[in-house]
């Protein structure tokens, strides 16, 4: 007899709990025929909560003892635990890496951003730079002993064109 420790769902519609069996591999998972309960999962528990999992560690091990296989899910809560050895994750193959064409465009990208970074920096730079200068002169022209100065002169100005009357005469012409 092939014995498996699983989850077995008990919960209602839209609100789940599950709990932790032993049972013959060939049965349904809620047919009712387990061997023993071993533990619950509740889902809707927060993650730190310790009524989320509640597991009877030494009838656990006492069934693995006896070549009960725990499911995936259940060898994670077991191996979270501390009971069981953690899964080695396996080497990605390189499917999941991008393409250089795709590794280019993401660094071109970062360099345009670095480039527009650096050259907004270099412009507040300069603006206090500016600001700065303008301070400096506006402080050594305050500073400066004022000396009054005699209007210039204007240029004379030019005397008015002479009119020419129109006379008869030309008008007949």
């Amino acid at each position: 007899m092939a014995v498996v420790i699983r989850m077995a769902l008990y919960g209602a519609k839209k609100n789940p709990y599950y709990h932790i069996v032993v049972t013959d591999k060939r049965n349904a998972r809620n047919s009712g025929n387990i061997l023993e309960r071993v533990g619950s999962y509740d889902p809707k528990q927060p993650k730190d909560s310790d009524k989320r999992i509640v597991l009877k560690i030494d009838r656990i091990k006492d069934w693995i003892s006896k070549g009960a296989k725990p499911s995936d899910r259940v060898y994670k809560f077991l191996a979270n635990a501390g009971v069981l050895p953690k899964k080695a994750v396996p080497v990605q193959t390189k499917k999941h890496l991008q393409s250089e064409k795709t590794l280019l465009k993401i660094k071109d990208k970062a360099d345009k951003i670095a480039k527009a970074k650096e050259a907004e920096e270099k412009a507040k730079a300069d603006a206090k730079a500016a600001e700065e200068a303008a301070k400096t002169q506006a402080a050594a022209a305050a500073a400066e002993p004022k000396t009054e100065e005699a209007p210039a002169a204007e240029p004379a100005a030019e005397s008015a064109p002479v009119e020419e009357t129109i006379t008869a005469e030309s008008t007949a012409n």
